[in-house]
C-alpha cells in the first residue's frame, strides 16, 4: 500500500556528494535546512493532491484540468530542485535551483486563488495552502542564508 500521498521520494542518504562519504555526521547547517524545506513542501504536496483529487468523478473542464495538472507539474519540480540543490554542494546550482524554487513555489500559491475564486477547491482549504506556503517561504529563507560562495563561477554572469 502506497502511505506517500505526497508523490515526492523520501529525503534518504543518497544525496550525499560522493566525496563526503563519510562525512554525514558533520554540522551542515545547508543540508539540515535544505532538509526541513523538503518535509514541509512534502505536506504542502500531500495537501495539494489531495483537494485537487478529491473529486476525481466530478467532470472538468479542459482548463482547469490542463490548469492543475501544469501547477502539480510546478509542485513536483520544486521538490526536484530541492532534493538536487544538495547534490555537490556548489553554489552556483544552488543559487539557479532557489531561483527556480521560488518562481515555481509562487506561481502554486497565486494558481491557489484561481482555483478558489473558480471553485474547483474550498476556499478555505486554499487558504490552508496557502498558508503552509508561507511557512515555506520561511523554511527557504533559512536554507538561503546558509549558502556560502565558492570558487565555481557563473558563466552566465547571473550569480557572482
Amino acid at each position: 500500500m502506497n502511505d506517500n500521498f505526497s508523490d515526492l521520494p523520501a529525503w534518504g542518504d543518497n544525496l550525499n556528494d560522493p566525496g563526503e562519504e563519510g562525512e554525514e555526521w558533520k554540522p551542515n547547517p545547508t543540508r539540515d535546512a535544505c532538509k526541513e524545506m523538503y518535509k514541509q513542501w512534502s505536506v504542502i504536496m500531500t495537501m495539494l493532491n489531495g483537494c485537487l483529487n478529491a473529486d476525481e468523478e466530478k467532470e472538468e473542464d479542459s482548463w482547469t484540468s490542463d490548469y492543475q495538472g501544469m501547477m502539480l507539474g510546478d509542485a513536483m519540480q520544486v521538490g526536484v530542485k530541492i532534493r538536487s540543490s544538495e547534490a555537490g554542494g556548489i553554489y552556483v546550482i544552488r543559487m539557479e535551483n532557489a531561483s527556480i524554487i521560488r518562481k515555481n513555489a509562487q506561481a502554486v500559491q497565486s494558481s491557489m486563488l484561481l482555483f478558489m475564486e473558480e471553485g474547483v477547491i474550498d476556499k478555505e482549504y486554499g487558504k490552508i495552502i496557502r498558508k503552509e506556503i508561507d511557512a515555506f517561504k520561511d523554511l527557504f529563507r533559512k536554507w538561503v542564508s546558509t549558502f556560502e560562495k565558492d570558487e565555481f563561477t557563473d558563466e552566465w554572469g547571473l550569480f557572482v
